[in-house]
């Protein structure tokens, strides 16, 4: 059941082209304190891809350190997640 329902996430997201009708969406499904967390996240991995230290990325973003890591290690751990077919594997 999981399955289907991060599917339909997937596809509702990939649908929506629109920044202002994403943002719009993500108020609609997503707590405001989801809403802040998500970004910081990303800035954590386009950070940690840029070769910023950790502990200045936890102090910029007003994270814990533990944050930072754990962005760090799934980026290790999933080096080529951009590679379409093997995201759409992991899905299946």
């Amino acid at each position: 059941m999981a399955n289907k329902l991060t599917k339909n996430l997937l596809n509702r997201l990939t649908e929506i082209n629109d920044p202002q009708d994403m943002h719009v969406f993500l108020k609609m499904v997503l707590t405001p304190k989801e809403l802040e967390e998500i970004p910081k996240r990303i800035e954590i991995f386009d950070q940690l891809r840029k070769g910023t230290p950790q502990r200045k990325i936890a102090k910029e973003l007003n994270v814990g350190i533990a944050t930072v890591t754990r962005g760090s290690r799934e980026l290790q751990k999933n080096k080529n997640w951009r590679n379409t077919e093997k995201s759409r594997q992991s899905l299946a």
